[in-house]
C-alpha cells in the first residue's frame, strides 16, 4: 500500500477548498492545504463581500435624500473614498482570519504558495519548491477576470480586482460589460459621485435574465444618470492629456479617468500542471469534470469556478460538501446546478430563481405569465418614481411555478426564500392559499391570481 503525505491537498483557498479542506480534516483526515494569494478567495477578499460593503456605501446618497420625504434634515454630507477602502480590508482581513482559523481548528495544515501538480498525487509547493504527495486531490483555483489582451491599450484597463483598491475615486469611468458585475460596479461607481458610461456589445444588459427585469433595470439606471450604450464595443484605449481616451465602435471618443473591463471571467488553470498530472480541460481551460466533480484522473476533483459550471459562490460550497459525501462518506453525491436562486445588486436589485420566460416558452408548451409592476410604499414619501416588477411563471399543465423574478429593494433576500419554494416543486396554488404579509412588497408574489397573459408554444397569447 502506497503512503502519502496527507489524505487530501487542496489547490485553492477560495470557498469551495476552505470548505473540502476544513471538513476532511474535521473527519480525521490528514489535510493540506495551498492559496497563492490570500484565504477567502474571490468572494471574500476581491468579490462578494467588499462588492456588497461598496454598494452599501453608493446608496446612502438616497437615503438622505429619501430621509427629507419622511420629515428628517439631513445636514451636509461629503463622502471619503480612502476610509471607506480602509474599512473595507479591515473586513475583509478579518474575515480572511476566520477562514485560515476555521482550517487550524480543524487541523488542516495551511502552506501559502502556488502549487502546482507534478503528476497525479504529487504537488509542488512553489515558495520552498519542495514536493509532498496526496492520496486525493482537489482543485478550486476558482476564476479571474477577462483582461480583453486583444484591445489596443488593454493594458490601461483595470478589471473588477483593481476596482476595489483605487488610489483615488475617479470623476469618470467607462465600464465595459454587461452582466452583474459590469452592472453592479455602474450603479456603486454612479451612487458614489462618478460619471459613469457603460459599454455593451449587446443588445440590451444582462442577457441570461429575463427579459423584464433587464429592460426595467436598464431604465431606472438611465434614469439616474447612467450611460448606457448597446449595441456597442471599444476599439481601443490610450492615454490623453487629462486622463484616458476611449474610441468605440459607434460613440465615437469618450473620456475617463478609469476604464473598466467586466467582460467575464475565465478559469484560473494556467500553469497548474494540469497536463503533466493527465487532468483534462476544454476550450476555455475548464477543468473537466463528471458529474461528482471528479476530473480525468480518477484521484483528482475540481470544484467551483475553475471546472466553469455555475459561476456561484455558494454553488462552490455546495459541491465541496457533496465531494465530502462522495470521497469520505462513501455515499455518492451529484451536485444539483438546477433551480438555483441568485441576485444581482444593482440598484434597484434583481433576484431572480427558475427559468426566465423566454427559456419557459421553449421548455413548456403553455405557460402562465404573473406579472405585477407598482410604486414601493417607501416611494410615496420619498418621491422617487421608480417600479418594482415581479413576475411568476407557471406550467399551465401541472400548476407548478417554475420561475419567479423580482426587480426591486430586498429583491435578493425574497429570491432566496423563493429559491426553498421552488425547489420544493410548489404550485401555483399554494402560492394563492398562502395569506399576505401587510404591507409588504412581497404580498405582491401571493396576490396576484389571474394570469396577466400566456405564453402558447413560446408565442405571447
Amino acid at each position: 500500500m502506497t503512503a502519502y503525505d496527507y489524505d487530501l491537498f487542496v489547490i485553492g483557498g477560495g470557498s469551495g477548498g476552505v470548505r473540502s479542506a476544513r471538513v476532511a480534516a474535521a473527519l480525521g483526515k490528514k489535510v493540506a492545504i495551498a492559496e497563492e494569494y490570500r484565504y477567502g478567495g474571490t468572494c471574500v477578499i476581491r468579490g462578494c463581500v467588499p462588492k456588497k460593503l461598496f454598494v452599501y456605501a453608493s446608496q446612502y446618497h438616497e437615503h438622505f435624500e429619501d430621509a427629507a420625504g419622511f420629515g428628517w434634515t439631513v445636514g451636509e454630507s461629503t463622502f471619503d473614498w480612502k476610509k471607506l477602502i480602509a474599512a473595507k480590508d479591515a473586513e475583509i482581513t478579518r474575515l480572511e482570519g476566520l477562514y485560515k482559523k476555521g482550517l487550524s481548528s480543524a487541523n488542516a495544515e495551511i502552506f501559502e504558495t502556488r502549487a502546482e501538480l507534478v503528476d497525479a498525487h504529487t504537488v509542488r509547493l512553489v515558495s520552498s519548491g519542495k514536493t509532498v504527495t496526496a492520496k486525493t486531490i482537489v482543485i478550486a483555483t476558482g476564476g479571474e477576470p477577462n483582461h480583453h489582451g486583444a484591445l489596443p491599450g488593454h493594458d490601461l484597463c483595470i478589471t473588477s480586482n483593481e476596482a476595489f483598491d483605487l488610489e483615488a475615486l475617479p470623476r469618470k469611468i467607462v465600464i465595459v460589460g454587461g452582466g452583474y458585475i459590469a452592472v453592479e460596479f455602474a450603479n456603486v461607481f454612479h451612487g458614489l459621485g462618478v460619471e459613469t458610461t457603460l459599454v455593451y456589445r449587446g443588445a440590451e444588459i444582462l442577457s441570461r435574465f429575463d427579459h423584464d427585469l433587464r429592460r426595467g433595470l436598464h431604465e431606472a439606471m438611465a434614469a439616474k444618470g447612467i450611460r448606457i450604450l448597446c449595441h456597442d464595443m471599444l476599439k481601443s484605449v490610450a492615454k490623453g492629456e487629462d486622463g484616458l481616451k476611449v474610441e468605440t465602435l459607434n460613440n465615437g471618443m469618450l473620456d475617463a479617468d478609469v476604464v473598466m473591463l467586466a467582460i467575464g471571467r475565465v478559469p484560473n488553470s494556467h500553469g497548474l500542471g494540469l497536463e503533466a498530472a493527465g487532468v483534462r480541460t476544454n476550450e476555455h481551460g475548464a477543468i473537466i469534470v463528471d458529474d461528482y466533480s471528479r476530473t480525468s484522473v480518477d484521484n483528482i476533483y475540481a470544484l467551483g469556478d475553475v471546472t466553469d459550471r455555475v459561476q456561484l459562490t455558494p454553488v462552490a460550497i455546495h459541491e465541496a460538501m457533496c465531494f465530502i459525501e462522495t470521497e469520505y462518506k462513501n455515499n455518492p453525491t451529484k451536485p444539483d446546478h438546477e433551480t438555483i436562486a441568485t441576485a444581482v445588486f444593482s440598484q434597484p436589485e434583481i433576484g431572480t430563481v427558475g427559468l426566465s420566460e423566454e427559456e419557459a416558452g421553449k421548455r413548456y408548451s403553455e405557460v402562465e405569465v404573473y406579472r405585477a409592476q407598482f410604486r414601493p410604499m417607501k416611494a410615496t414619501l420619498s418621491g422617487r418614481t421608480e417600479k418594482m416588477i415581479m413576475k411568476l411563471l407557471v406550467d399551465a399543465a401541472s400548476r407548478k411555478v417554475i420561475g419567479a423574478h423580482i426587480l426591486g429593494h430586498d429583491a435578493g433576500e425574497m429570491a432566496q426564500l423563493l429559491g426553498i419554494t421552488l425547489k420544493a416543486g410548489s404550485t401555483k396554488d399554494d402560492f394563492d392559499r398562502t395569506m399576505a404579509v401587510h404591507p409588504t412588497a412581497a404580498e405582491e408574489l401571493v396576490t396576484m391570481y389571474a394570469p396577466s397573459y400566456r405564453l402558447r408554444n413560446g408565442v405571447r397569447v
